[in-house]
């Protein structure tokens, strides 16, 4: 079985299911990677499961050590931990015991960093539209908290869950939009009628939020495909919606034989 080589050092509850982990490697250095890339956490069959897990509809092999590949959220320039965003998947294999995790515990990281979900592609001068939903904002707070906001292009984060506590990072992205110039932070819940207290912002689905001419609005000009790249995160359906909402304008896809400006990570 492979080493349990790394130590959690934080754990914050960002809401009942949803947790940010940081973890520092125990005795080797954590190599280079590019913000916007993921590598595997893994743990043994044999760690618990959190109390609110629910049964393993599939039961993981004793003899292997259960992995999964996450988003790093923290900068590339941070040497000493990696920071992740995760959601809880009640009959999970994996987060279930991830979410029993208290800080001192060991984990596994992978050494492999990888994945091509990246701005260092993207001309300085072009605007970025950075698109998530739940943890899918992960990547996008490693891009911010690396070197994005150095870019000459302008920056927006638009940002949509259930409900404002699924919002992970709302607090260091409204700081960031009140002291850099250029980046925009949009977060939007699809319902409202479960906050505690009222909700004063945006409640639609992004996609109907882009139709509608949301960058138009914060930002004075339409995004085109000439001007702007979109990088979009998270749910399948939200991404599908979103690719035939701005083919409407021009945009395509990004591969690697015919490159777009639409960036694609899915879950």
């Amino acid at each position: 079985m492979d080493e349990l080589n790394a130590v959690v050092t934080q754990v914050v509850q960002v809401s009942p299911i949803m947790k940010v982990f940081r973890v520092s490697p125990d005795g080797w250095e954590l190599p280079e990677f590019t913000p916007g890339q993921f590598v595997a956490l893994f743990l043994p069959p044999t760690a618990a499961r959190a109390p609110e897990a629910t049964e393993e509809p599939f039961k993981a092999n004793p003899d292997k050590m259960i992995k999964r590949a996450y988003s790093i959220a923290s900068s590339s320039k941070a040497k000493d931990f990696l920071e992740f965003y995760i959601t809880l998947v009640h009959s999970g294999n994996l987060t279930p015991r991830l979410f029993n995790l208290q800080i001192g515990d060991r984990i596994g990281v992978g050494k492999r960093f990888v994945g091509m979900f990246t701005l260092k592609e993207i001309p300085e001068e072009k605007n970025i539209v950075l698109v998530a939903t739940g943890t899918g904002v992960a990547p996008y707070m490693s891009m911010l908290r690396t070197d994005a906001l150095q870019r000459k292009g302008k920056l927006a984060v638009i940002h949509g869950a259930s409900n404002s506590w699924d919002l992970g990072y709302s607090s260091e992205l409204n700081l960031l939009e009140n002291i850099a110039p250029g980046f925009t932070y949009i977060p939007t819940i699809t319902f409202p009628e479960k906050e505690h207290t009222p909700w004063n912002g945006y409640t639609k689905f992004i996609q109907d939020m882009w139709k509608e001419g949301i960058m138009e609005e914060k930002w004075g000009f339409k995004p085109t495909p000439e001007n702007t790249s979109v990088f979009l995160c998270g749910n399948p359906r939200m991404i599908n919606d979103m690719v035939e909402a701005m083919a409407v304008d021009g945009f395509t896809e990004h591969k690697r034989k015919s490159p777009g400006q639409i960036h694609i990570e899915k879950f």
